[in-house]
C-alpha cells in the first residue's frame, strides 16, 4: 500500500518546480547508473535517485504519515528501498521486510523524541522538522537491504544522527520537500558508508550532547530498546492520505464534510465554522492561500473548502478551487471553538467541527483517526482509487499504469525489485 501511495504522490509532484529542479541538477551531475528516476528515462547513483524520487512524492503533499505525527515515513522507505533494492537485486519480499524494519526504526526514533509534533508544521519544540525521524527509517531499510552487520547498522544510525536536520520554518516553502530529499540522500549514504567500515561515536544517540539531547532536550532510550511485540508499528500507525495536504488537517476535513452534508446548508447560510481538537489552532483573520504550497497546510482553507463542496479530493489544491470567492468568505468564519464539546481523542490530530447556521442551528461531527489510517482500517479499494486518480501525472501509458499496479499488488512474489522499477520509466 505504501508503494502504491508513494508512487501516486510522486506522479502528482513530478512537474512541481522544486522536484524538477533537483532532478535536472542530479541528471546533469550524473554518475554510475544504479537506480532509475521514476517516470524518467535516466538512471543515477543510488543516493541521488532516492533523493529525486523522495522529493517528487513529498512535493505533492499526498504521501503517507505516521498517525502519531506528520512524519512521511513511507516516502523515504519507498524511495530508498526501491533504489537500493534494485542495486542489490533484492526480491519483492525482502524489500517489504526491509520497509517494515525501517518503519519500526523511524517510529522508535519518534517515540524517543516524544512524538511531539505541532499540528500543521510537523515540527518539534526545538524547531526541527519531522524529516529527522524518517531518515532513520530509510537508513534501516537501506541497511537491511545491504545486509549490514549489527555493528554496521549501529554505525549507519550514528552517521544519520550526526547528518540529518531540517527546520520547521521551511514547511510552507520548497524547503519542505528539500528536507524529504535530504532524508533519503542521508539514509542511503549512511548505510553505504557503514558498509565500507565507516565508524562514528558509539553513543551518538544517547550521549550528553548527542542526537536525543540536541533534538528533544532529553535522553529517553526506552522507546528505542523496547522488545518487539506481536504487532509492528507499521500495522498500528500507518495512515495513507486519501486526500491531499497535511495529515494533521484530515480529521477536521472529514468532520467538516460530515456537518456540511448533515446540515445541507448553502454557503451563504453559514454563520460560523467552529473547530476544536488537541492540536487545533486557528489564527483569526486567516487569508485565503495564494497557491498549493500554502493551501496544503491551511486548516481554515481545508475546512472552508470541505464545507463549500461537501467533499474534498485531489482537485481541491488546484488554483481554480483555491481562489473561489465563496472560499474567501467561508475562511472568514472559521474559528477555534470557544466552548469545545467534551470529547476524548485517542490521537493528537483528532478534530471536532461544529457548523452554525444564520438561523442558529448547530451540527457537530468528531473524527479521531482519519479514513485511510490503521485504526480505521485501510482498504485496497481506496489505495487503488488514489493510484488511478494521481498516476496519470506520471506520463506513463494507461496500460503501463495498470501493469505497475498489478505488480505492486503481488509484490511479495516478485523475484526482483526491477520487475517494478523497470516499469516506471
Amino acid at each position: 500500500m505504501i508503494l502504491a501511495s508513494t508512487l501516486a504522490s510522486a506522479a502528482a509532484g513530478r512537474e512541481i518546480g522544486s522536484a524538477r529542479m533537483i532532478r535536472d541538477l542530479s541528471k546533469e551531475q550524473g554518475g554510475r547508473p544504479e537506480a532509475p528516476v521514476w517516470f524518467d528515462g535516466a538512471k543515477l547513483p543510488v543516493s541521488l535517485a532516492a533523493r529525486c524520487n523522495s522529493m517528487m512524492s513529498d512535493a505533492a503533499a499526498s504521501d503517507d504519515s505516521d498517525l502519531r505525527n506528520v512524519a512521511h515515513t513511507g516516502t523515504c522507505l519507498t524511495s530508498t528501498g526501491l533504489a537500493v533494492g534494485e542495486r542489490v537485486g533484492a526480491s519483492g519480499r525482502v524489500l517489504l521486510e526491509a520497509m517494515v524494519a525501517g518503519y519500526e526504526a523511524a517510529g522508535r526514533i519518534g517515540g524517543a523524541l516524544g512524538q511531539a509534533g505541532e499540528a500543521v508544521s510537523g515540527s518539534f519544540g526545538s524547531g526541527f522538522h519531522a524529516s529527522i525521524i524518517v531518515a532513520f527509517g530509510g537508513t534501516a531499510t537501506a541497511g537491511r537491504l545491504l545486509r549490514l552487520t549489527d555493528q554496521q547498522m549501529a554505525e549507519a544510525v550514528g552517521i544519520t544522527a550526526t547528518s540529518m536536520g531540517g527546520l520547521s520554518i521551511g514547511t510552507n516553502s520548497w524547503a519542505r520537500e528539500y528536507h524529504a530529499g535530504n532524508a533519503a540522500l542521508c539514509a542511503v549514504n549512511a548505510a553505504l558508508a557503514a558498509s565500507r567500515g565507516y565508524t562514528v561515536n558509539p553513543d551518538m544517540l544517547e550521549a550528553r550532547r548527542g542526537f536525543l539531547a540536541v533534538f528533544a532536550g532529553r535522553v529517553q532510550t526506552a522507546a528505542l530498546t523496547a522488545p518487539i511485540g506481536k504487532d509492528y508499528q507499521i500495522g498500528k500507525y500507518l495512515a495513507v492520505k486519501l486526500v491531499p495536504g497535511a495529515h494533521a488537517l484530515q480529521p477536521a476535513v472529514e468532520a467538516a464534510i460530515n456537518v456540511a452534508r448533515e446540515s445541507n446548508a448553502a454557503p451563504e447560510e453559514i454563520a460560523k465554522i467552529l473547530v476544536a481538537g488537541p492540536q487545533i489552532r486557528v489564527t483569526p483573520g486567516s487569508a485565503a492561500p495564494k497557491d498549493m504550497i500554502e493551501a496544503i497546510h491551511s486548516l481554515p482553507y481545508f475546512v472552508a473548502s470541505a464545507v463549500a463542496d461537501r467533499d474534498f479530493s485531489w482537485v481541491n489544491v488546484t488554483l481554480e478551487k483555491i481562489h473561489r470567492p465563496v472560499i474567501a468568505r467561508l475562511i472568514g468564519v472559521v474559528e477555534s471553538d470557544p466552548a469545545p464539546p467534551p470529547v476524548h481523542y485517542n490521537w493528537n490530530w483528532g478534530a471536532t467541527v461544529t457548523l452554525v447556521t444564520r438561523a442558529g442551528k448547530r451540527f457537530t461531527s468528531t473524527v479521531d483517526a482519519p479514513s485511510g489510517s490503521a485504526p480505521r482500517g485501510i482498504e485496497w479499494g481506496d489505495i487503488d482509487a488514489k493510484y488511478r486518480a494521481l498516476m496519470p501525472g506520471s506520463g506513463l501509458a494507461a496500460g503501463r499504469l495498470e501493469q505497475v499496479l498489478r505488480v505492486i499488488h503481488e509484490f511479495e512474489r516478485a523475484k526482483m525489485v526491477s520487475e517494478l522499477t523497470g516499469l516506471l520509466s
